[in-house]
């Protein structure tokens, strides 16, 4: 599907008015304290918390077992609304969780799931991609899944310079930057706008071997974002106290 232009609205994590933080505490398990310390985090801080093996988003509002190993280049980075985890082999996967505002919580509620999934991804995730990777753009065809998360639009952008593996090319130079592809799968749960996405690697790693359609690079992303989301624990934050 072909979504319409649409006006820009500032990158992920630059807008206040449509990203201010809801007042959530992450949950805390004190006796799981000794495990978190024993799995030290890859990066040097994180905004969220390491709990065993499992990644607890700084908002509380979603965790998941780490889907990287130290010992095979794993590494964790995250923001107040974003995490990320790569891999110096195939994983590059990352899991965003931003706040319905109120400016937000309207467009959701006027254009209905599917309109709202495909504009916020439009006019908030996809500039970002545009400034950091030039000539970066959505394939034409989103998908809309009705029945998974209770509606998920699935969009595959693709990005010139824009992979994570490129470094790992070392035969020869290419001429013009390797253009990454990546899923991303957008849903509503609990006054959140989820984004999970990953990265192609293979179309990267193989380069003059890969062969892959486009129909077939789109099946194997949504097979791989769906089963990622599956293993998402969502957790409802507390209601408001009036």
């Amino acid at each position: 599907m072909k979504f319409p232009a649409l006006p820009v609205v500032l990158g992920i994590i630059l807008c206040p008015a449509l990203f201010a933080q809801s007042a959530v505490t992450s949950p805390d398990d004190e006796s799981a304290a000794p495990a978190a310390e024993a799995a030290a985090a890859p990066s040097a801080q994180l905004y969220g918390k390491l709990v065993g093996d499992l990644y607890v988003s700084p908002t509380g509002v979603f965790q998941l077992k780490v889907p990287v190993l130290p010992q095979l280049g794993g590494g964790i980075s995250d923001t107040p609304n974003l995490v990320t985890f790569d891999d110096d082999y195939t994983t590059h996967l990352s899991v965003g969780a931003f706040p319905l505002s109120r400016e937000l919580k309207w467009e959701y509620d006027t254009r209905g799931t599917k309109d709202f999934l495909a504009f916020f991804f439009a006019n908030v995730v996809m500039p970002d991609f545009a400034t950091r990777f030039p000539g970066a753009k959505m394939e034409d065809n989103g998908l809309f899944l009705p029945k998974f998360e209770d509606g998920s639009m699935l969009i595959f952008t693709l990005l010139p310079g824009g992979s994570v593996f490129q470094g790992q090319v070392n035969l020869f130079r290419p001429a013009a930057p390797l253009v990454a592809k990546r899923g991303n799968l957008c849903f509503v749960k609990f006054n959140y706008v989820f984004v999970v996405t990953t990265e192609l690697a293979e179309r990267i790693l193989e380069h003059s071997t890969y062969h892959k359609t486009v129909e077939e690079e789109n099946v194997i992303l949504r097979d791989r974002l769906m089963a990622v989301t599956k293993t998402i624990q969502f957790i409802k934050p507390p209601e408001a106290k009036d």
